[in-house]
């Protein structure tokens, strides 16, 4: 089956299945045997509260895995929270899998799972559950039946057009929490969100939004980084339904949805996953694997087979019942590194004495030829911050698989010469052109996310040097740079509009600051870089011959160009003044004799810059830069230009 068609088919919350009267689970003998081989993908089918005919009577069939447990039961509202009221069954095969059929149980009805290990008593959360309390509550709910229908068939159908390589990508990220507010500081629901996001994403012409975790978790000052409900859409906003309708909406308006996933790390809340049945059963035993030092929280054990199976269920169960696009997997490097934030003595060495954590290799490439073999059109993203070679070749030729990766160096290195004043760029070139060197090793993505301006950090536009019109204009320079830079392109909420102040979780951003006229300004200009994004020598981001330098080597006038290329031939001269000088009868060689045009000119009135740009623009016969012809242009300040041919007649 399609792919497309596929999760138009299994778009549902829940599936009710039908047992006969004497039976007792939903495993069979293979799926036992996948579980335990840790390659059963379709977990959430059989785990957890799964709605259930069984003879004559309707209910929930209960299951978790708990194998170091001495006792499991189900408590909730049904049984007045009566820890003893409902025993499990372990299965017989040593799975480890407790089970109870409880008939009649409403939808909503909160349930949390008693399990006993000697001394240890603890009341955890389903791992699979598919909806959660509002926190601070912290018991799991019984599912709704389905009710929801999809009508988002022409985006799924057309989905492989959108996501392949030689597409423009552009990824809006959104922290759902605080993109906007109502009066009172009440969060947006889902529906809310599902009534201007995707108008406001398609009107900017961005491609996708990336959504910060929207997994259950208790502290929503971990932006969602820290989950306990891995399987349900975060309740602060909603229902699964309504989840369900946010994303239809993005889709019906063109726009993708990928979802920040952290397989990283755990938090180490009572109600979660950490010592679940009285033993390490999702993390590691030994600090030294087991435990972050950053985050204060928990590793998974990769080496375990079901917790991998936990993991890459989990990632199939947001492509199938939520039709979501892509998945960026956070912190990949803290995976593949045993000795990630730790000192010397606090790791211990592979297998072969080295500090590569050989279980997240095969967890990523297991991870990735699961997802692709379900759905080739889907994107995986790393967020992967070193040289760690082949993260987006395939697993069969010795890579990680993914799709994508961010390019983490290019944005500290284009952060890093920004923050500079113009007068000393002329010393630091070398942090604009170097990124050129490697651009084309893996399939990039270009971020400026959310980590760039929190915590001190400032804004991006605060991050720039100068006076207010230098930073606009910084700003205004900085987004042409990135478009016309090879790779795909991704801008956090308030970038786009250049918000003053840094992001800040618990309110909204600040969207009065978008009406003024430099704000404005900015805003027009992401909007048209967007659009340019279309154009097909930009688009096709991953041909490496679709870059040509011009000049990399003007250091005294702060000036770098080259061409981006199109399969089809056409070609942009992308040419950028990194000063507040305007740059009279600059000479550039051109590839082509004849006539050319500015296409975008971030200095324009429109964007809120000076307005010094070029009218009709002519080759002459001087050589320049190994060409015969050259044109003599006038360069604005702080400024990126974009010319297009026009042929040799006009």
């Amino acid at each position: 089956m399609p792919s497309s068609a596929k999760a138009n088919d299994m778009g549902k919350t829940n599936t009710k299945h039908i047992l006969s009267a004497d039976a007792a689970s939903l495993f069979s003998d293979f799926d036992i045997e996948l579980f335990k081989g840790g390659v059963h993908y379709r977990l959430y089918e059989k785990m957890g509260a799964q709605r259930v005919t069984k003879g004559n009577a309707e209910g929930i069939l209960f299951s978790v895995w708990a194998p170091g447990a001495g006792s499991v039961s189900v408590a909730g509202d049904f049984n007045g929270w009566d820890k003893n009221a409902h025993p499990m069954h372990a299965r017989w095969d040593s799975s480890g899998i407790w089970e109870l059929f409880v008939p009649d149980l409403a939808p909503g009805t909160p349930y949390k799972f008693i399990v006993r290990n000697g001394d240890f008593e603890a009341e955890k959360s389903d791992p699979f559950a598919f909806q959660c309390e509002v926190p601070p509550r912290t018991a799991s709910l019984i599912p709704a039946a389905d009710t929801f229908r999809w009508t988002d068939k022409k985006w799924m159908q057309e989905r492989h057009l959108k996501q392949n390589e030689h597409a423009p990508l552009s990824i809006y990220e959104v922290h759902l929490g605080s993109w906007k507010r109502k009066d009172g500081n009440e969060f947006l629901s889902y529906r809310d969100m599902a009534g201007e996001l995707p108008a406001y994403c398609r009107e900017m012409g961005f491609t996708h939004v990336e959504l910060m975790p929207v997994m259950e978790h208790p502290f929503y000052g971990s932006w969602g980084y820290q989950q306990t409900g891995y399987f349900a859409p975060g309740s602060r906003f909603g229902t699964p339904q309504d989840f369900m309708h946010l994303i239809n909406e993005l889709h019906k308006a063109g726009i993708g949805v990928i979802l920040d996933w952290v397989p990283s790390h755990f938090p180490t809340d009572a109600h979660g996953l950490q010592y679940f049945d009285g033993t390490h059963l999702y993390e590691h035993s030994d600090p030294r694997k087991g435990f972050h030092p950053d985050w204060q929280s928990s590793i998974f054990n990769l080496g375990r087979n079901e917790v991998r199976a936990f993991l890459i269920s989990n990632a199939l169960y947001w492509l199938d019942r939520f039709h979501v696009d892509g998945l960026r997997v956070d912190a990949v490097a803290s995976m593949l590194y045993l000795d990630y934030s730790r000192k010397e003595g606090e790791w211990i060495p592979n297998e072969f004495g080295g500090r590569e954590n050989l279980e997240s290799v095969q967890f990523f490439r297991q991870l990735n030829d699961a997802v692709h073999a379900s759905y080739p059109d889907v994107l995986t993203i790393a967020e992967e911050s070193t040289a760690w070679p082949g993260v987006t070749q395939p697993a069969s030729a010795g890579g990680l698989g993914f799709d994508r990766k961010w390019m983490m160096g290019w944005m500290h290195d284009t952060l890093l010469y920004f923050a500079q004043d113009p007068v000393y760029r002329s010393y630091h070139q070398e942090l604009l052109t170097f990124s050129i060197i490697y651009t084309y090793s893996e399939k990039f993505i270009l971020p400026f996310s959310h980590d760039e301006v929190v915590h001190g950090k400032h804004s991006l536009l605060r991050k720039m040097p100068g006076d207010e019109w230098q930073q606009f204009a910084n700003l205004r320079l900085l987004f042409g740079y990135m478009a016309a830079h090879p790779g795909g392109k991704l801008l956090f909420m308030g970038d786009e509009f250049g918000q003053s102040g840094e992001w800040r979780h618990d309110y909204s951003l600040d969207w009065h600051e978008a009406s003024g006229d430099k704000n404005k300004g900015v805003q027009q200009l992401v909007k048209d870089l967007n659009h340019l994004g279309n154009h097909p020598a930009l688009a096709d981001n991953y041909n490496p011959s679709g870059f040509e330098w011009i000049d990399f080597s003007d250091r005294d006038n702060c000036v770098i160009s080259w061409l981006r290329k199109g399969t089809n031939g056409s070609f942009l001269v992308c040419i950028f003044n990194f000063t507040p000088v305007v740059r009279r009868n600059y000479r550039l060689g051109m590839p082509e004799a004849g006539y050319y045009t500015e296409l975008l000119n971030t200095d324009a009135a429109v964007y809120g810059g000076s307005d010094v740009h070029n009218t009709q623009l002519e080759t002459a016969p001087f050589a320049r830069h190994g060409r015969t012809h050259s044109l003599s242009l006038t360069l604005p300040p702080l400024a990126t230009l974009v010319l297009e041919y026009k042929g040799p007649n006009f």
